[in-house]
């Protein structure tokens, strides 16, 4: 169980600092409206995920084993990917750059549609999270609820974290950005290794 919660907790840490179209609208907002107004957004990956969950478990649990233990090492490459971009674009990154604020209104359902026409959760739920849960859930249905759990307790507490630090501190924002962008590396490379461990074994 412990093996599985630490990796719900650690990719949702990598996920929710992970530069993107998500982030980079929360903070935009929090910059022109505030972080009290913003802080629901928190929540929206709840319900964004849900029909991409849904969509990719009826996917997943029709595919064969051997596919899915493929998938697990094609999630491994994209967490190394993702590990390097996250590492390269911060090293590039100005520490006091910020993006212009929109206009429109933000909502949490607002914020819920953003992170649905990202193709970030597809990708992570495809390749990295999807077989994992299903491994998990096949070894102990416990083991499945909490990676979700893990997961998403940690997405919601990063991403609120975040809002607020940016709505209080607009100076310290991007450093604290910046170093904990540089945590989910590790994160990243630690749960790509874990994953390609997951799949090569499989086929050795």
């Amino acid at each position: 169980m412990l093996t599985y919660l630490l990796l719900g907790s650690s990719f949702a840490f990598a996920a929710a600092v992970q530069p993107g179209p998500f982030l980079a609208y929360i903070i935009s907002q929090v910059l022109s409206r505030g972080w009290k107004s913003v802080l629901p957004a928190a929540f929206a990956p709840l319900i964004s995920d849900i029909p991409i969950f849904i969509l990719v478990m009826l996917v997943l649990s029709s595919v064969s084993d051997n596919m899915i233990h493929v998938l697990q090492i094609g999630g491994g490459l994209l967490l190394f990917y993702m590990a390097f971009k996250t590492f390269n674009d911060m090293r590039k990154r100005k520490e006091q750059e910020v993006l212009p604020p929109e206009s429109d209104k933000t909502t949490l359902f607002k914020a819920a549609l953003v992170n649905f026409i990202n193709p970030s959760p597809y990708l992570g739920w495809t390749l990295i999270m999807g077989p994992v849960f299903l491994e998990a859930w096949q070894k102990n249905s416990l083991y499945g609820i909490g990676l979700i759990a893990s997961f998403y307790t940690t997405m919601i507490f990063s991403l609120g974290t975040l809002i607020i630090i940016f709505g209080t501190a607009t100076k310290l924002g991007p450093k604290i950005t910046k170093i904990a962008a540089y945590v989910s590396v590790v994160g990243l490379v630690a749960f790509a290794c874990y994953e390609l461990w997951l799949g090569v074994s499989y086929f050795v």
